[in-house]
């Protein structure tokens, strides 16, 4: 399991430490991940308008192809979603 998103390697050490995350954090800064997954796009918060991640979970067969992709997730949801996707 990974988890990546355009903070710095150093914001993710602290993050991962805070929250007691079980997998490796990756730093995306440049955001070609995202772009590539299609979660790099316009977002509005508080009225204004800026470039960010669309917070997503994608499951990835053993052959590198996307099993499942889940947008919008909730951080609260999310992991019993991934659970449920792995087993079935």
């Amino acid at each position: 399991m990974l988890g990546v998103s355009p903070d710095s390697e150093a914001t993710h050490v602290g993050f991962r430490e805070k929250y007691g995350l079980p997998f490796t954090l990756l730093s995306d800064p440049d955001h070609t991940a995202a772009e590539a997954y299609g979660v790099w796009m316009e977002k509005q918060t508080g009225g204004k308008t800026s470039m960010g991640i669309e917070r997503s979970t994608f499951v990835v067969d053993a052959d590198g192809r996307v099993a499942k992709a889940m947008h919008k997730v909730k951080p609260e949801e999310n992991p019993g979603e991934v659970l449920q996707a792995l087993a079935g």
